[in-house]
């Protein structure tokens, strides 16, 4: 499958800019490098926006409560936690895609801003999602939620949605879906076929890879904790059934397909979708790759059929 025209154009306009790699900024400079550069498309009408917090580990964790158009009363409810390899996006990288997801699913989704590395490495982010989804699940009513939670997200995001999931298993609280975009399942580990056959030049290269893990987890001993490495886990069963999303062009292809065929081994119901002509990060790309739009309402289905399933 040849890599698709659209996402084409904006490589090679990319490369033509010669914008410096993420690993040659630095932390700060890439977190506004990334917030310069979105493509997702911005101010996607939406019923409505709440900037909020919730109770931490170490602090309060700002979040965002996004309410679909044309909603009223309580929903569903879906918390999302952005990519950026741990190191960067935030809120407002991720608003575009929150919104889009909050109008497809008809859910109430709650955008959670964990704390970076290498300021906060693992398990700072864990422990943060791991917080906010215990709280919101615990106040629910006061989040306008009503019925069945999903989690769910993108690259680093579905890497801790998957962690979440995991995490909440044995005592609770109960999710009733995961939506896992191109996630990152297995940090510092060989490299796969994918991470090989597209190491430069689609988005997401293999040094950035490497960069993000070494900010992340500057100990590679702990490499081998499924709460960095999801695929790890020795038991995947019981978990809650899956939507799990890779790009043909993506590094992280193939250990996305391998934690959606571990969780459907383990008797999972998993719904996976590889999209052959993209590349990572492409559902952050919706304004200039039609190829994303459908995607993104592909997926936003997914969770709504997850959150209504009798």
């Amino acid at each position: 499958m040849a890599l698709d025209v659209s996402v084409r154009a904006l490589l090679d306009q990319m490369k033509a800019a010669a914008l410096p790699k993420l690993w040659e900024l630095g932390p700060q400079a890439a977190r506004a490098a990334m917030r310069s550069r979105l493509l997702g498309g911005k101010d996607t009408p939406i019923g409505g926006i709440e900037n909020r917090s919730v109770p931490g580990p170490a602090q309060a964790i700002p979040v965002r409560v996004y309410t679909p158009i044309g909603a009223e009363g309580p929903l569903p409810g879906f918390i999302f936690f952005h990519g950026g390899g741990f190191v960067i996006g935030d809120l407002e990288t991720h608003d575009d895609l929150c919104r889009t997801l909050a109008n497809g699913s008809m859910c109430r989704v709650v955008s959670v801003d964990y704390r970076l590395a290498p300021e906060c490495p693992f398990p700072a982010a864990v422990e943060d999602c791991w917080a906010a989804t215990q709280w919101i699940c615990a106040h629910a009513d006061d989040f306008g939620i009503a019925g069945p939670i999903a989690i769910g997200g993108d690259s680093a995001g579905g890497n801790l949605a998957a962690v979440v999931t995991q995490l909440a298993r044995a005592n609770g609280p109960d999710l009733a879906f995961q939506l896992l975009i191109y996630p990152v399942t297995q940090l510092g580990g060989p490299d796969t076929p994918s991470m090989k056959q597209n190491a430069k030049g689609y988005f997401l290269e293999r040094d950035s890879m490497r960069w993000f893990t070494r900010l992340y987890c500057p100990d590679a001993s702990r490499l081998g904790d499924p709460r960095l490495s999801p695929l790890l886990a020795p038991d995947l069963s019981g978990l809650p059934p899956a939507y799990v999303v890779t790009a043909g062009f993506d590094p992280l292809r193939d250990e996305g397909k391998a934690y959606a065929d571990k969780l459907d081994a383990a008797g999972v119901p998993v719904t996976y979708v590889n999209y052959p002509g993209m590349v990572h990060g492409f559902f952050s790309m919706r304004g200039l790759v039609p190829k994303a739009r459908e995607a993104i309402a592909a997926a936003a289905a997914a969770v709504h059929a997850g959150v209504t399933a009798e």
